[in-house]
């Protein structure tokens, strides 16, 4: 019989409870004891959902992050925060945000930095390591949960980030070799193993995802290492690697002596054979069929046709389960009642993907008539998708076509443009501007939701986004910054907003899918070709900038970052969709222009994202997604000034491709990770401008003047000043006026410092 489980279930909940629960938390409007009442019904919600599984993952619900979680555990907390003699809940939001609950002043401290999570949009907190690093178990919370799930009535199974993926995600903070650490973990995670032994724990999931990776020999030497040490433990380990094939680490990681294995069946296949051929006759084979991070539906008969001479060969050792963890995916298609109902049948999120793991195993363990009418719907599913004519448009592949390498060019280099656009903007040194979004107020957010819901008209909508846009205006103003935005008041997201005027997107109410902490997305569906059937941005950018004598810049987002942060269809390559957007960013690139813009800044928050895992794939990736950039942003004239912007994206070993983008200013992000960021213009000489983020805006707290002062000079260290910007490191949609009014003040004076 084949057995199924889940490797991670979405945290945030299907009306996202967890997030509001959080922010009453830190606002003080709630106690810890009904933050943690709220989470622990969501976790009995969910494993009851799972309750069809042979085994529930327990242990992969967080309050913030699941690496930060893992820090915790095996007792790595940053002495900064260490200090705090109050409860372990509060240190682990300070290491997550700067602050907790009841934090101000003096309490604040620098919150750990913040990472993308491999190739998703999932955002870690960044372990910290020294020569001086030691750990120690604390196991209390994941014990609790493992007890809970038994009274739940489940079959529980451990979730952990394995020993030497959680080194290889983090930093050291000095000189030292953070493998050197490994010796002084692994007993840590042996006494951690031990204790759910004598729990009754049968089996342990244990993550290793860089086996997907490239791996030097030390870091092999260290897998090695530690699943020898790690077998001796009386618990069934199951390694789990995904997002991608093991390729060349396939060898090391089928010599290693565990349990069992999960491999990625969707995006690593390649390793599916070797292994069923390398298994022992105690070991168990899990396969990743179910696409855990895309939303659309598994075509079941295809992969049961594929599944049959495994399940015959191995029996009860085969184990099913969605590739990775459906955290990347939204709760429950079943509530979406205004779905286009055609798109919506080929869709699955993370419900229905358990209902299709139930549907193959069923099919296996009593035969296909067990399932004869949800395998039918399926494939009445499948073919729809493929035959529907709303999937392409001839004449969006037509201007595919069209494209040539002129569309990607600018007519002058950058130091001949820089010379016109200084002279047309007569901007001071040291700049100052913001990325672009200004806070999303209850007024905006209400006013969004009537207007959806159809309680007030298109009119009285636009006069009131109009009065804020004209309130973010009338606040830079008053701040003195350069270069103004408009606030981005009508924007949901920056990703979704355009999606909402594009042909070839539907939209969900509640897909919601957790990035950071309490910070969702609901990013849109794209499942046809695109086209821009009307201008998205010129008359809100028109309007804000009637109201302002200085330059105010048009804001868009970039085909790449649309793409990496879309639902994207699977049934052409990602480079052409990417180039499908890039045309419709063009376009609207050239409206803002001839309607007088004269900055337009084209986000590209997640190019670095879509980087392959594997390095030896990087540069066809690179090559296609800076063409796409680079399609959209330059039909301009040289006098036009592009910028970008990217956030937390370690881009130090692509800085030449980042370069090669030929944006006049990029702006990035700096503050959480000190200038590190900055370290690869050490050894390679960026042409064109650049604006450190000096301000960390995902932190409640507020930036001194003399701290952005400091990290300025860090800048001007590597960059010569001329071509240095001052900007925070993201927007500033998540915040409040009230932390946002003082951080720009002192920005501003911390400029005007930097002039004298």
């Amino acid at each position: 019989m084949a057995k199924t489980h889940n490797l991670g279930f979405p945290r945030i909940g299907a009306q996202r409870e967890l997030k509001f629960a959080l922010e009453r938390y830190w606002r003080g409007e709630s106690s810890q004891q009904d933050l943690t009442n709220t989470a622990g019904a969501l976790r009995r919600t969910h494993w009851q959902q799972q309750g069809k599984l042979d085994a529930v993952p327990a242990g992969d619900f967080s309050f913030y992050d699941h690496v930060l979680d893992t820090s915790f555990l095996v007792g790595n907390v940053p002495d900064r925060v260490a200090d705090h003699q109050d409860n372990t809940l509060d240190n682990y939001f300070r290491v997550a945000r700067g602050r907790s609950a009841n934090d101000t002043g003096c309490q604040c401290v620098h919150a750990g930095e913040m990472t993308k999570w491999f190739d998703t949009n999932y955002h870690y907190i960044v372990p910290e390591f020294t020569a001086q690093t030691t750990f120690c178990l604390h196991a209390e919370s994941l014990l609790a949960q493992i007890e809970e799930a038994k009274q739940t009535g489940v079959q529980a199974k451990p979730v952990l980030v394995g020993p030497v993926t959680y080194l290889w995600l983090g930093k050291e903070k000095d000189a030292s070799n953070k493998l050197d650490l490994l010796d002084e973990l692994l007993p840590v995670y042996q006494s951690l193993l031990s204790t759910l032994a004598e729990q009754g724990v049968e089996w342990v999931q244990i993550d290793e995802p860089i086996l997907v990776t490239e791996l030097a020999p030390a870091w092999q030497t260290a897998i090695k290492t530690a699943y020898q040490t790690l077998s001796q433990t009386n618990v069934k380990l199951l390694l789990a690697s995904y997002f991608g094939e093991q390729a060349e680490n396939r060898q090391l990681a089928q010599s290693l002596p565990v349990d069992g294995w999960h491999l990625d069946a969707i995006r690593g296949r390649g390793d599916v054979a070797s292994y069923q051929e390398a298994l022992g006759d105690h070991q168990v084979l899990s396969l990743g069929v179910i696409n855990g991070r895309n939303v659309w539906k598994t075509d079941l008969n295809a992969t049961l046709a594929w599944l049959e001479p495994i399940h015959q060969a191995l029996g009860d050792r085969l184990w099913l389960a969605p590739s990775c963890s459906l955290l990347h995916v939204p709760v429950d298609l079943t509530s979406e009642h205004k779905l286009d109902p055609e798109v919506k049948n080929w869709l699955a999120f993370a419900h229905q993907k358990l209902d299709e793991l139930d549907v193959l195993a069923n099919a296996l363990n009593h035969g296909k008539q067990s399932v004869q009418q949800a395998l039918a719907d399926n494939r009445q599913a499948i073919e729809s998708r493929q035959q529907s004519p709303r999937v392409h448009n001839p004449n969006v592949q037509a201007a595919l076509a069209a494209i040539t390498p002129h569309l990607g060019k600018r007519q002058r280099p950058f130091a001949e443009r820089i010379r016109l656009q200084h002279e047309q903007l007569n901007l001071p040194r040291f700049p100052t501007t913001t990325i672009g979004s200004f806070p999303q107020t209850s007024t905006i957010r209400q006013t969004r939701l009537q207007y959806k819901k159809g309680e007030i008209d298109a009119v009285t909508y636009q006069d009131i986004m109009r009065k804020e846009i004209a309130h973010a205006v009338d606040k830079q103003e008053a701040l003195g910054l350069d270069v103004l935005v408009h606030g981005e008041a009508e924007r949901n997201d920056m990703v979704e907003y355009f999606g909402e005027q594009l042909d070839g997107y539907v939209f969900s109410q509640f897909g919601w899918v957790q990035s950071y902490g309490s910070r969702c997305v609901k990013p849109p569906i794209l499942f046809g070709d695109i086209e821009r059937p009307k201008a998205m941005t010129v008359e809100w950018t028109q309007y804000a900038q009637s109201l302002t004598d200085k330059p105010l810049k048009g804001m868009l987002t970039g085909p790449v970052t649309i793409l990496n942060w879309s639902f994207v269809r699977d049934d052409q390559p990602r480079s052409q969709t990417c180039n499908q957007l890039a045309l419709a960013i063009r376009q609207e690139v050239q409206d803002l222009e001839k309607a007088g813009t004269k900055i337009i800044q084209i986000d590209e928050a997640a190019l670095r994202e879509g980087l392959p895992l594997r390095r030896s794939e990087w540069q066809h990736y690179l090559d296609w997604a800076i063409n796409a950039f680079k399609i959209a942003a330059n039909g301009v004239s040289d006098e036009t000034q592009i910028h970008t912007h990217m956030c937390y994206s370690e881009f130090n070993d692509i800085i030449a491709s980042i370069a090669d983008m030929d944006a006049d200013v990029i702006t990035i992000e700096t503050s959480r990770s000190d200038m590190e960021l900055l370290d690869a213009f050490d050894h390679f000489d960026y042409p064109n401008d650049i604006g450190p983020g000096v301000y960390d805006i995902h932190s409640p707290n507020t930036p001194t003047q003399a701290q952005i002062v400091g990290l300025m000079n860090k800048a001007a260290a590597r960059i010569p000043e001329e071509r240095l910007w001052v900007n925070p490191d993201c927007g500033l949609k998540t915040r409040q006026w009230d932390e946002v009014i003082p951080a720009l003040e002192n920005m501003v004076a911390a400029a005007k410092t930097l002039r004298q």
